[in-house]
């Protein structure tokens, strides 16, 4: 039996997925990117290879898909927005708002009629976001599993300043020298968060159910009320929420494949190849473009990062 493979390298984790021929989910994999997106891929590849699966055809998104693309011998490189619409689109065919919010950015995405018809995304502010709710738990002693479920605890919320991630904890750390139980700053805080997000990414947009959150952050049960309590809908969490991204470069693939009928995929023994990126600075004009080079056993495979095209223009690929 033939699986396609999705592969979403965000700045926090790296997520792979399996598909079978009817689009359901078989196996994932949740890996932290740690700075290294070359590691966390060659970590998931191992790990998939130990399945020992036929892969009719993969896709990538997320912010190293470009990476990741080359690597594997991709049928389609598609941006976040696409792979989280489709997936989205996939598992809950009524969706029409779209919540994801991830661990470095978060983005809001209007579906009508099965299309995207409008979408926002918020890379200033990290307010909301996966690494800034990982750091204020860790910072009040509190297990990130166990954050959202604190949040459900208070009979009361605090009123946090959320319009800035500075603010907001200066804000919480005030409320906790003013004596405030844990639970209400927690939960002040989910409902300070989710009014960023309505306010920044959300502003002048209609946010109409069926509401889907999904992202890490959809794991937080503290998130998911604040957001319910302010749009006052129900939010539906997909099973996969965390890996959304890869189901829909999954599903892109699939549809690739089926389009062309022939798969780019360079095969499993990719996850013994070895891998490695480095850049130079084209000397050829005064923009000193910085070129990042990939090399695939020893091979150069890819070139990016130029203006001219004069590095990335050339057929490098073996």
């Amino acid at each position: 039996m033939g699986y396609y493979l999705g592969l979403d390298v965000g700045s926090v984790s790296t997520n792979f997925v399996l598909l079978d021929k009817e689009g359901k989910v078989v196996w994932d994999l949740y890996l932290r990117t740690e700075g290294r997106p070359l590691v966390a891929i060659e970590k998931g590849l191992g790990e998939l290879a130990k399945e020992n699966p036929k892969v009719l055809g993969a896709g990538t998104t997320g912010s190293g898909r470009k990476l990741a693309g080359v690597l594997i011998g991709a049928d389609v490189i598609k941006n976040e927005i696409t792979a989280h619409a489709v997936a989205a689109l996939a598992l809950v065919p009524s969706v029409q708002t779209v919540l994801e919010i991830g661990g470095q950015d978060s983005k809001l995405i209007i579906l009508r009629d099965g299309v995207v018809t409008d979408f926002a995304m918020n890379t200033v502010c990290a307010a909301g976001t996966g690494s800034f709710l990982d750091h204020q738990a860790a910072r009040l002693g509190v297990p990130i599993e166990e954050f959202g479920k604190l949040a459900l605890k208070a009979k009361e919320e605090v009123r946090i300043a959320g319009r800035c991630a500075v603010f907001a904890e200066s804000d919480m750390i005030h409320k906790q020298q003013m004596g405030y139980p844990t639970e209400e700053i927690v939960a002040g805080l989910c409902s300070a968060l989710v009014r960023n997000y309505l306010n920044n990414v959300g502003k002048g947009k209609e946010l109409l159910p069926t509401v889907v959150f999904q992202g890490g952050v959809a794991a937080n049960l503290g998130m998911r009320r604040a957001f319910e309590k302010a749009l006052g809908t129900k939010v539906v969490v997909p099973e996969y929420y965390s890996v959304m991204g890869a189901v829909g470069a999954a599903l892109l693939a699939k549809e690739e494949v089926a389009n062309t009928g022939r798969s780019k995929f360079k095969g499993m023994n990719v996850a013994n190849w070895e891998n490695e990126a480095g850049s130079f600075e084209c000397p050829h004009c005064p923009n000193q473009c910085e070129i990042v080079e990939i090399k695939q056993e020893g091979k150069v495979i890819a070139r990016w990062g130029d203006r001219c095209g004069r590095w990335s223009n050339v057929e490098v690929a073996v």
